[in-house]
């Protein structure tokens, strides 16, 4: 669950391209407020301050209390445009929450443990296929991250959703219930070893069953079951006849 941060900001009472150009030249970043049913508040904020939390992993599942004008405004960030040249931030989005609010928020995933991880011993490498969780929930239950431990996930294993232990009062977004988060994957020098492998397992299964076929005794030829007579092996003529 993370804590809100307290920012500092000032109003801004125009709007428009060159205001924000303006703000921009004194080391400010333009920003905006809304949500929760409320007018928006349209606010400038120190570029150097900024810059501490925007460019830090997990940026947009952090709480903030904005200080403006002797009240507190508690947001979540939900977007900021940065410049193409200079990758400087450019303007920010706060979404005003409150206890009752539920946001959509995407979570990083963390790994741990890979030292512990039989497949990466051998050499298998992590294949992440999903960095983010996106999930449902109140402001105040937003994980940081989720944390995956590696241990004993041999090559070719899969790390599926279900790994993940949800805390109360958050849910997920898809519709998919046990998806591939990451993957253990097989390196091409022991590709060829894992697949000869995997088919020596897979022909020891009916070869297992023969075996089983094989333990019981076939009926000697000419042999009848047991309380039945045999048959001659051929008629005998009736005499006198050709």
């Amino acid at each position: 669950m993370t804590q809100a941060v307290v920012l500092a900001a000032v109003a801004r009472e125009s709007v428009g391209k060159g205001t924000a150009r303006a703000v921009r030249r004194n080391n400010m970043i333009p920003a905006v407020i809304y949500g929760d049913k409320m007018p928006p508040v349209m606010i400038s904020m120190e570029t150097k301050l900024m810059l501490n939390y925007v460019n830090k992993a997990g940026f947009f599942t952090h709480l903030f209390d904005i200080e403006l004008d002797g009240k507190k405004h508690h947001v979540l960030p939900r977007d900021v445009q940065f410049d193409p040249v200079t990758d400087r931030p450019l303007h920010v989005d706060f979404l005003r929450v409150s206890a009752t609010t539920k946001v959509r928020v995407q979570v990083p995933v963390h790994f741990s443990n890979m030292d512990k991880s039989p497949g990466i011993k051998r050499g298998g490498t992590l294949n992440i296929v999903h960095h983010e969780i996106e999930v449902l929930c109140p402001p105040s239950k937003i994980p940081e991250a989720f944390e995956i431990n590696l241990e004993g996930y041999a090559i070719g294993a899969a790390v599926h959703l279900s790994a993940i232990k949800l805390p109360e009062g958050v849910t997920y977004t898809s519709h998919e219930t046990d998806y591939t988060i990451a993957a253990i994957a097989v390196p091409s020098a022991l590709r060829g070893e894992v697949e000869a492998a995997a088919s020596t397992d897979a022909a020891a299964a009916p070869a297992a069953g023969g075996k089983a076929a094989a333990g019981k005794a076939a009926p000697a030829a000419g042999k009848a079951p047991a309380g039945k007579a045999a048959p001659a092996a051929a008629a005998a003529k009736p005499a006198g006849k050709k």
